[in-house]
């Protein structure tokens, strides 16, 4: 089969948790799941049954104050291991704690629940900004996720520099940083090529050091999560205006995996 080098893997995010910071990692294994642990916890909200998420920021835009880790990094032969959450305070709790679910409603103002695994027909809150270009504005919607998962629509997010430097350009203004956009993978191009590169590699296969095979589904659809603050960078509702005008709210590329693996830091990435 014909192949062409795209770039190569410069960054590889997990986030345990949903909604909460992640960890950049050098290697990860790669299951039809995603990269493992992603995703794997989340917040229950027991008073509505659904998925805490920053998508509805007006009830949990502080989860982005959080960082969640494993203990031990997961392996494909054991069991998902405990995790441990840095709060917004600095103080560290861990999922074995017999009081974690006390702890977190406490800080959060908010009765929730750790969970895992992913009850089978998962549904999220998404808050919509009153913004031309996006499919509802100023209203709240339900929105189902894949059953038994804690993902928005597909199991791996994609997105390469070209994107990020283009977005750059478009609205010099803004802080266009990867983890604005949460993905698991970012790829470095070696051609120099502008745009929203990733977008053409939609319905073809792209594949990752040796094993490692991803089908690019379609477009990642952005939402108000983007715009909100995270550490130093600010809340600036023009990143997702200026996806909004210009990408049709897209930015990076969802796929399924094909074949799993493991892939590290530096890795090809080639088109089939």
């Amino acid at each position: 089969m014909t192949q062409s080098i795209l770039g190569c893997v410069v960054s590889l995010w997990r986030f345990p948790v949903k909604s909460m910071m992640g960890e950049e990692l050098n290697a990860s294994d790669v299951t039809e799941r995603g990269l493992l642990g992603d995703r794997v916890y989340a917040l229950m909200d027991p008073a509505t049954g659904k998925v805490a998420s920053c998508k509805n920021p007006r009830k949990w835009e502080k989860l982005f104050d959080f960082r969640a880790a494993f203990v031990q990094p997961p392996t494909t032969t054991q069991k998902i291991p405990p995790i441990r959450i840095t709060l917004p305070n600095g103080t560290i709790v861990t999922s074995e704690q017999r009081d974690i679910n006390q702890v977190l409603s406490k800080v959060l103002g908010r009765q929730v629940t750790l969970t895992t695994p992913a009850p089978k027909t998962p549904s999220l809150e998404e808050y919509w900004l009153d913004m031309e270009g996006l499919a509802h504005r100023e209203t709240i919607t339900d929105e189902a996720m894949p059953p038994e998962t804690f993902f928005d629509l597909a199991a791996v997010h994609v997105l390469t520099t070209a994107t990020i430097d283009w977005l750059r350009e478009l609205y010099p203004q803004g802080r266009f940083e990867v983890r604005r956009f949460r993905p698991n993978i970012v790829v470095e191009l070696t051609s120099g090529e502008k745009g929203f590169v990733e977008d053409t590699w939609i319905g073809h296969t792209v594949a990752i050091g040796e094993n490692v095979r991803l089908s690019i589904t379609g477009p990642c659809p952005r939402c108000v999560m983007t715009t909100l603050p995270q550490g130093d960078m600010p809340r600036d509702p023009g990143i997702l205006r200026t996806a909004a005008r210009y990408n049709q709210a897209n930015i990076g590329v969802y796929a399924a995996v094909q074949h799993g693996g493991t892939i590290r830091r530096g890795d090809p990435v080639r088109l089939e």
